[in-house]
């Protein structure tokens, strides 16, 4: 008889507690430079893996996305619904996050002299980045507007924080294709839907590397922040532990409470029906951290086993794994005010607001695979003046609260697809056989 393998996401968090536990065994044996050394690097690649084919894969997916259309108005219709329903989760998604940091307080876990020793750590890499954060600041207001069109394709390529300038080109390509008589580029749509599948198998390849990887990661985040003591390392665990209950509290909220309300407002589909026919894209994105590489699997479920169109599902789910991520707002509005009140800092109602401004525009440009939240944190962080060195404190936990808040963008993006499909008469019965 066969036997059985251990399933992926199981091997990603018995990779994610012995890298704790080996960081902090390092720690207390001396052998730090070990593990910066030999083990380190093992994450840098697996991470360095994932920022490779982060470009090519929204490219390809939101090409063959949009180009599936039959005509503009109908992308510009299902464009406006589906992009409003987006930013309207991604807003209160936000707000829950606000909330729930600001009432459990999970930064005050951390001591006075903890946050002293912080703040002298990071005191140079602050500086440098809060130069930069000025620069940002003297831009006009339509600056966003000029920077989501690239001039430089291959520029904006080049660099994953240029997520919004990609998606701005394939979308732009994907309408293109649809204006032009369909024999006439037949090739082009195979030539895109080729890449995207090869996309996905070099995802599958990678996330083999994941246990190793996420390992790698945390035995040397531990290591570096302990030092060559352990209590140090238990400190911030106990306030990571916090931090980590407060972020999880905000993602059941949109999965138990706003996911089934928006259901019971806009659809007469049973939000029971529906979280069992997502739950196996749910466990993909948990296992994957990328709501890109999840994408095959949750256009399956949702085409068949909750009975949205194909037109519907190619378009609002690949720009959903690109521009919407409810799970990674609310993670970083909670991330942020956790620092601030890491480092004793006040956050202000206006920068509190700032931050729902903020992290809604940086979602949208978020890459849809592990650590992309990370970086938009950065964006976040310089919005409301705090110093970026700060998401050192929050990088030990990320990887399984990435986990979760892929949960919630996956769930996310499907739930606007059914709501989308429901008010385009596109949402057809399915009877549900598992």
């Amino acid at each position: 008889m066969k036997k059985k393998k251990l399933a992926l996401h199981w091997k990603i968090i018995i990779g994610l507690v012995l890298g704790v536990l080996f960081g902090l065994l390092s720690s207390s044996m001396g052998w730090n430079d070990f593990v910066l050394d030999w083990i380190k690097p093992v994450g840098t690649v697996f991470v360095n893996l994932l920022k490779l084919i982060a470009m090519p894969l929204v490219v390809a997916s939101l090409i063959v996305g949009v180009s599936s259309l039959s005509d503009v108005s109908k992308l510009s219709r299902l464009g406006g619904k589906t992009i409003g329903i987006y930013l309207a989760t991604t807003v209160i998604a936000i707000t829950i996050g606000l909330v729930t940091v600001n009432v459990l307080q999970p930064g005050s876990y951390l001591s006075t002299q903890k946050r002293d020793e912080l703040k002298s750590r990071y005191a140079t890499e602050a500086a440098s980045k809060s130069e930069k954060a000025e620069m940002v600041t003297e831009q006009g207001p339509l600056q966003p507007l000029v920077d989501m069109v690239p001039d430089n394709l291959f520029k904006a390529l080049g660099d994953n924080t240029n997520m919004l300038q990609v998606v701005f080109f394939a979308v732009f390509f994907g309408i293109a294709l649809i204006l032009l008589p369909r024999e006439k580029t037949t090739h082009v749509r195979g030539f895109f839907e080729g890449v995207n599948e090869i996309i996905l198998k070099l995802v599958d390849l990678i996330m083999g590397m994941a246990p190793y990887g996420v390992f790698a990661l945390l035995a040397s985040l531990i290591a570096e922040f302990a030092g060559n003591n352990p209590a140090d390392a238990i400190e911030l665990l106990q306030a990571l532990s916090m931090y980590s209950l407060t972020v999880i509290i905000g993602l059941g909220a949109m999965i138990f409470i706003i996911y089934p309300l928006i259901f019971k407002l806009f659809t007469k589909f049973k939000y029971a029906r529906f979280f069992k026919g997502i739950a196996p894209a749910q466990m993909l994105a948990f296992s994957t951290s990328s709501s890109s590489a999840t994408l095959p699997v949750t256009m399956e479920r949702v085409e068949d086993h909750l009975g949205v169109s194909d037109e519907v599902s190619s378009f609002v789910l690949p720009l959903g794994a690109t521009i919407n991520m409810d799970g990674t707002s609310l993670y970083q509005a909670v991330a942020t005010v956790f620092i601030a009140q890491a480092f004793g800092t006040d956050l202000s109602l206006t920068q509190q607001l700032t931050i729902v401004l903020t992290a809604t525009l940086a979602s949208i440009g978020s890459a849809g695979v592990p650590g992309a939240g990370m970086v938009m944190l950065v964006i976040v962080l310089e919005s409301v003046g705090l110093d970026t060195a700060g998401i050192a404190l929050v990088v030990a936990v990320d990887r399984i609260l990435d986990m979760v808040r892929t949960v919630v963008n996956v769930t996310g993006d499907a739930t606007v697809a059914v709501v989308v499909a429901s008010s385009e008469g596109q949402l057809r019965d399915v009877t549900e056989e598992e």
